[in-house]
């Protein structure tokens, strides 16, 4: 059975009917039981970051007990629409760019981003994700909104339909409001230059 460690656009930590896994990994600290299995904790500390599947001779086992949950996303934009951001040890030069493309002037801490990341992905409440209406005719490329039901990629005049195995279908994007799931902060950034990693997929339509 596969493991229950597919991240989506949603924030939602799925187990998929396929072994397929993304271009990248994260993490969110130790989210899973001796057996390897997920309880009802999403996230175990503010540093939610954007790995790459492989960094030196470093190969991480799947929910190894004690060690954090290895999480897997898409591409970059399923990751920084559930909250994440690129991590300085095995994506530096990404995560100084994602830095400097940061809104509002000079470029906070990587804890301060981390603070101001987690007040816009999750609601304390409800423990679920914040979305937030933007204009579908301003959203970047790179950008995930909410329609007719399901997660969608912002690629120049097409939405993507998101599946945890790839983009599968391309409508015309639609113009007004829009219910967008990347958080406020990481649509900036890439606004101000930062271009997510996207799937092969993306691109073939």
């Amino acid at each position: 059975m596969a493991l229950q460690n597919i991240v989506t656009p949603c924030g939602e930590i799925i187990r998929p009917e396929s072994r397929a896994r993304g271009l990248f990994m994260g993490n969110r600290g130790i989210l899973h039981d001796a057996p390897g299995r997920l309880g009802p904790s999403r996230w175990k500390h503010k540093c939610w970051i954007i790995c790459q599947l492989e960094f030196g001779n470093r190969r991480r086992p799947l929910m190894e007990p004690g060690s954090y949950t290895v999480l897997f996303f898409l591409d970059e934009a399923v990751a920084l629409a559930a909250g994440h951001r690129p991590c300085y040890e095995c994506r530096h030069a990404c995560a100084r760019r994602f830095a400097e493309c940061w809104p509002e002037g000079s470029p906070p801490k990587a804890s301060e981003r981390d603070s101001i990341l987690h007040k816009q992905r999750v609601d304390p409440a409800s423990r679920k994700q914040i979305s937030h209406a933007g204009r579908l005719e301003k959203l970047p490329t790179g950008a995930f909104v909410a329609h007719c039901g399901a997660a969608w990629l912002v690629l120049d005049s097409v939405l993507a339909h998101y599946t945890p195995e790839g983009y599968d279908r391309f409508i015309p994007k639609p113009c007004g409001e829009a219910t967008v799931l990347t958080p406020r902060a990481s649509i900036a950034a890439i606004k101000g230059g930062y271009s997510p990693l996207l799937h092969p997929s993306a691109i073939k339509r």
